[in-house]
């Protein structure tokens, strides 16, 4: 039974034909095993960085919580409370791509499209209106329209 279906049956791959384990040439072989270890190294490093972040949300949570006036939060302190949760979930969310890229043979368009929807649902909920221009607004406002069309239509059915 081939270790790359499931039970020997007609299945598709589990890696990425991208990167098969078997080449007929020696280097590239070499090479694939090295990206192959390359992003596992990525994805034990993403797992850190989500740990450094929750110490952070933490130490965010802390300090505002201990600033005069004590257990008291301003507008301004909720929302730096909530971008220091949102870049934890997006590093999660990366965490996740590239735990299923090393996983299976499908790249998981429709999350990859959500997570860039959770960073720039991050940056609107953390945008200081009265800093920005018109145009930057409208660009934000056409990046959350294209990636809400695109997460959309690539998790419609097929018809």
């Amino acid at each position: 039974m081939d270790k790359h279906t499931n039970e020997g049956q007609n299945l598709p791959q589990l890696l990425h034909d991208e990167l098969p384990a078997e080449h007929e040439d020696p280097l590239i072989r070499r090479l694939h095993l090295i990206i192959r270890y390359a992003v596992k190294v990525l994805a034990v490093l993403m797992v850190m960085v989500i740990i450094w972040g929750v110490f952070d949300v933490i130490y965010v949570l802390y300090s505002k919580f201990i600033a005069p006036p004590m257990f008291l939060f301003e507008v301004q302190d909720i929302f730096v409370i909530f971008g220091a949760f949102m870049v934890v979930l997006i590093a999660v969310e990366i965490f996740i791509n590239i735990r299923l890229y090393l996983g299976t043979n499908i790249l998981p368009i429709r999350l990859v499209v959500a997570t860039a929807l959770m960073a720039i649902a991050r940056k609107v909920i953390i945008l200081d209106i009265s800093l920005i221009t018109a145009m930057e607004m409208l660009g934000i406002a056409a990046i959350v329209l294209a990636l809400g069309v695109t997460h959309w239509l690539v998790g419609k059915p097929n018809q």
